[in-house]
């Protein structure tokens, strides 16, 4: 199985949830970059679980030990390999079911192609604690882009019938900042309040949520990107689908303009301070593939965590007999809330290994 992604900064991420521990090789950081691991770990924090009671309980400190690839705080052009060790599992949990897929989760697949020797103990390497790897990778690749004036920032756009406000058309690094320093990550903490009311009345039914994580890129240039099957919708889509529990990706106005007329979503042009923009950005930033130097904008739906605490049924896969099932352990109530550094994690890999693509390793713009 391949749980890779990139080209010229190709990430491959391996571990189990309940295993020795998870991490990430990337090979392509160009060399010479220099890493602040205090602002790195302050990115990790914003997905670790064991914080309050809108998240899992699971204490996991989230602190990547560096193998490779970082000399004396600098990138040194050799792969680098981090890993995050397991310290708060709670296997038990998970042997009585050991033989019942729970309803909404991989097991069934994952037992499926394994021939039945997957490890599903908190959903094994399918589990959403595979994110914590690619928040290394992308929390590097956001420095990055941040030196070369390239912004990277999401927020919890909507959970249940719960919406925060919409990004502004050109949304600056201090919103970026702003939301990355609350929970819920919204931009209107009013709403973040019914966000957070929606959730605790999901959790406290003994049920679980979806949501919609909006991210969005400024400051690239116009260019970036290629036509069909290279563009910079397509490398996005195929790396945020890698995300455990996303089932929708959407550019700009996204479905909405299904429902729209040309004159509608056609974003006019014009010239603005000796620059080419458009009035709107219904594009998300994307014309052909290719970025039209607007920000980029891309919406992540999130499914409903699987794992909830009601009866459900499955089958037992040993004796092919109908079953019911209790699903016991420790769950997010909706996982989109911790998705959003997540989102940009993986939307700064992409987007650094397209300019990387381009320019070469000195990734200049």
């Amino acid at each position: 199985m391949s749980s890779e992604f990139g080209k010229n900064l190709k990430i491959t991420i391996f571990g189990e949830s309940h295993g020795a521990g998870v991490g990430m090789v990337a090979d392509g950081f160009p060399a010479g970059e220099r890493i602040d691991m205090d602002a790195l770990g302050r990115f990790m924090a914003r997905r670790r679980p064991g914080q309050g009671g809108l998240v899992t309980p699971r204490n996991e400190k989230d602190a990547p030990v560096f193998l490779s690839g970082i000399v004396d705080g600098k990138t040194c052009g050799s792969p680098v390999c981090a890993v995050i060790m397991n310290t708060d599992v709670r296997s038990g949990d998970y042997e009585s079911i050991s033989d019942l897929p729970r309803p909404g989760h991989a097991d069934y697949t994952a037992w499926v192609k394994s021939r039945g020797n997957a490890d599903l103990r908190g959903g094994g390497h399918f589990s959403g604690r595979l994110t914590a790897p690619l928040c290394i990778a992308g929390g590097m690749a956001i420095q990055i882009l941040a030196r070369r004036g390239v912004y990277v920032g999401a927020h919890l756009a909507s959970v249940g019938q719960a919406e925060d406000l919409p990004f502004p058309q050109e949304p600056s690094r201090a919103i970026f900042e702003a939301v990355a320093g609350r929970m819920p990550p919204v931009i209107d903490e009013a709403r973040g309040k019914a966000i957070t009311a929606e959730i605790e009345r999901a959790a406290a039914r003994q049920d679980s949520l979806g949501g919609v994580v909006a991210c969005a890129v400024t400051g690239l240039p116009p260019g970036l990107g290629s036509p069909m099957f290279g563009g910079v919708e397509n490398r996005l889509a195929a790396a945020i689908f890698g995300i455990p529990a996303v089932k929708g990706v959407e550019f700009g106005a996204g479905f909405a303009a299904a429902r729209m007329c040309g004159s509608e979503h056609n974003d006019p042009f014009l010239v603005e301070d000796g620059r080419i923009k458009t009035a709107s950005n219904n594009s998300g930033g994307i014309l052909g593939g290719i970025t039209t130097g607007m920000p980029v904008l891309v919406q992540a739906a999130f499914k409903p965590t699987p794992s909830i605490f009601r009866e459900q049924q499955t089958v037992s896969l040993s004796a092919m007999t109908p079953e019911k099932v209790r699903i016991r352990g420790r769950h997010d109530p909706c996982v989109a809330l911790r998705a959003v550094p997540v989102v940009e994690a993986v939307t700064a890999a992409v987007i650094l290994g397209m300019i990387l693509e381009e320019n070469g390793n000195a990734a200049t713009l």
